[in-house]
């Protein structure tokens, strides 16, 4: 839970920054500086700075630079703490203005700097130790989402009816939070060919999320999680007796929470599931390269098999306006709930995770649909922009994040041109991207300090410099 994240006025004291960080200007009038000092920053990429400079010089939209200078390397400059035990990388990554560290979060903060890995040893170095930091994380306790630093550290959420240990900020049952580490240890491997991380530790946390998400088909019973929350936020806590509501065993894996860290209205939420089938998969295809033992690899084959035919047999809808779509969540008794959510994974985002081709005639509806104010309940349209939002942060709350992945997924000039022009026009004066800003006023936003979405940003500006220039103009 974030719920940190109040609606703020517009400042430059975002970012982790005091007043007395604001030292200068940028060469272009009108751009403060508003980047942390460089003895102040957490790390330093050589390879990151060299594409700073590169797309600062080649990109004519000033703006775009000046916000590319300050989001890309966000996560970076503010929330890594990289050490090594015993020669082995160790990097803890905190979301901003929380002190813990997301599976998810963390694996998406550092993601746009993969490509970078084989320019910069140090850079390696770092994103192998969130790897490593991930796999402690896992083995402590695969059911939660966010954890500390300090593994004797107790959460802040006392009152929390779960098995809460020491080390845990937060113990919400997500399947995307055991997905992550998956994705950014496969692509970390396809980057580099190194496959140091992969060790016996890394191995046991795999078989241990294996053994999780099977538990979460639910097949025999309800399995050995339960969460409740005394708040009155409802997306909060968990009904019947902190399991959710009803499932059939269909084959899908339940899962308690969004990522938005709200909670499920039916339990088999299907980006999730949709992502899992791309973890199990990577997992697989890993256990291999390192000559693992084989029947994990069956096994992880096996239930990626058994959660994608599932998948095809009950969350796709027929919807009476855009056809065939896919539901955001379903329960394998035919109740299903068709809208989607900022966070990533998302129905939108589905070929950013790999889990969909963008050309898929079912993605394709399933993105219009989600993309009406008629038919999607969390869809906001306003004098600012418009785009996506959820139930975590509110009516009328558009996420930089939904622009993000509709530009990020789109093959259209125009498209992606528009998404680019709405998140430049919404930084609310501040240089950073925010959890989510009101449809009509953009000095109206959530969490001034919120690397993913700065980062992400980053992703985008550049995935367009590389392969479309002339809209960056």
């Amino acid at each position: 839970m974030r719920r940190r994240s109040f609606i703020q006025k517009a400042g430059l004291l975002g970012a982790g920054l005091l007043a007395s960080d604001l030292v200068s200007f940028a060469a272009e009038p009108g751009f403060p500086t508003v980047r942390v000092p460089l003895a102040k920053r957490h790390f330093s990429s050589k390879a990151v700075e060299s594409a700073i400079t590169e797309f600062t010089s080649k990109v004519k939209n000033k703006e775009l630079a000046w916000l590319f200078n300050n989001c890309f390397p966000n996560t970076l400059d503010t929330t890594v703490t990289y050490t090594e035990t015993a020669g082995k990388p160790d990097t803890y990554v905190i979301t901003g203005d929380i002190d813990a560290m997301w599976l998810r979060d963390s694996t998406a903060q550092v993601w746009p700097y993969l490509p970078f890995l084989q320019k910069d040893k140090p850079l390696k170095n770092l994103v192998q130790g969130v790897i490593n930091h991930q796999v402690k994380c896992v083995l402590k306790d695969p059911y939660a989402n966010a954890f500390y630093n300090d593994p004797n550290k107790v959460g802040e959420w006392k009152d929390d009816v779960t098995d809460m240990k020491p080390g845990l900020h937060e113990r919400k049952w997500e399947i995307d939070s055991l997905c992550y580490p998956i994705r950014l240890a496969y692509h970390y491997w396809q980057e580099t060919k190194d496959t140091t991380p992969f060790g016996a530790d890394w191995q046991a946390s795999v078989k241990l999320i294996l053994k999780t998400f099977k538990e979460q088909q639910r097949k025999e019973n309800d399995g050995p999680y339960t969460f409740q929350r005394k708040t009155s936020w409802a997306t909060d806590g968990v009904a019947m007796a902190g399991y959710g509501y009803p499932v059939k065993p269909v084959g899908l894996i339940c899962s308690s929470f969004r990522p938005s860290d709200d909670a499920t209205v039916f339990s088999f939420l299907v980006p999730s599931n949709f992502f899992a089938v791309v973890s199990l998969k990577q997992a697989a295809e890993i256990f291999r390269a390192i000559k693992a033992d084989e029947q994990t690899a069956k096994d992880l084959d096996a239930l990626a098999t058994e959660v994608q035919d599932a998948l095809q047999k009950h969350a796709i809808i027929n919807h009476e306006k855009f056809g065939k779509v896919y539901a955001f969540e379903v329960n394998g008794m035919g109740s299903f709930n068709l809208m989607d959510d900022a966070n990533i994974p998302s129905l939108l985002a589905l070929p950013y995770l790999g889990a969909v081709p963008a050309d898929d005639p079912v993605y394709q509806n399933t993105r219009k649909m989600i993309h009406s104010v008629e038919d999607n309940p969390f869809f906001f349209k306003g004098s600012a922009a418009e785009g996506i939002g959820g139930p975590h942060i509110g009516k009328d709350m558009i996420w930089p994040m939904s622009i993000i992945a509709r530009g990020l997924t789109s093959s259209d000039d125009n498209e992606i041109k528009l998404c680019l022009q709405m998140l430049q026009s919404t930084h609310g004066d501040t240089g950073f991207m925010h959890e989510s800003f009101h449809k009509n006023d953009p000095k109206k936003f959530t969490r001034a300090w919120f690397a993913w979405s700065n980062t992400i940003f980053g992703e985008f500006l550049w995935k367009t410099y590389k392969e479309r220039p002339h809209l960056l103009g």
